[in-house]
């Protein structure tokens, strides 16, 4: 049984993030991140993908391999990808992904950040979830490198809890986070 359509977007920060020494940088899409992360959204219901990215040699790289798998012999080969990639848009910045959620909901989507820190979250996943419930649009931003920025953390609403395991090592793969995190969100109770 499907579960009734919800308002929420995800988005895969690749700038401003910072690396292993705080510093803030831009790092590089990468496919691994796209094809999973979009196999993940696509299960979960999510709505659209948002890959930001200012740089445009990445962009016009990664369109192609969208193109590749939406409408050129990948999607003949394997429609199922095809149909997860849908998703994925390609946007200079938070900004303009904002500006974008924003008109497409009719109103400003509540923004939650992800961090590996445990200590950080503001809010919670059952109330993340019920928000969603009530008609809330939702946007979850995930960072590359070592982390979002702390300009985009100060942006966000709020803050989901950090994923932990069973002990000191926390070093996922931004994939791994979100189907996780989706998981969370949307999957069966």
């Amino acid at each position: 049984m499907d579960k009734p359509p919800v308002k929420i977007d995800i988005a895969l920060v690749h700038y401003p993030v910072v690396n292993k020494n705080g510093e803030t940088i831009g790092s590089s899409v990468t496919n691994l991140d796209l094809h999973d992360m979009g196999r993940a959204a696509r299960t979960f219901g999510v709505n659209c993908f948002w890959v930001v990215t200012p740089f445009r040699d990445q962009q016009a790289l990664f369109a192609e391999v969208l193109e590749h798998w939406r409408s050129g012999h990948g999607a003949r080969y394997n429609d199922k990808r095809g149909e997860a990639l849908r998703l994925v848009e390609i946007v200079d910045d938070i900004d303009f992904m904002l500006a974008a959620s924003t008109e497409k909901w009719g109103r400003p989507p509540l923004v939650l950040a992800t961090c590996a820190r445990p200590g950080m979250a503001t809010i919670g996943y059952d109330e993340a979830r019920q928000r969603l419930a009530a008609g809330e649009p939702l946007l979850v931003l995930f960072g590359t490198a070592w982390g979002l920025a702390p300009e985009v953390l100060e942006r966000a609403s709020g803050t989901l809890p950090a994923i932990t395991g069973c002990g000191e090592y926390n070093h996922l793969s931004v994939r791994s986070a979100a189907a996780i995190i989706l998981d969370r969100l949307q999957g069966e109770r």
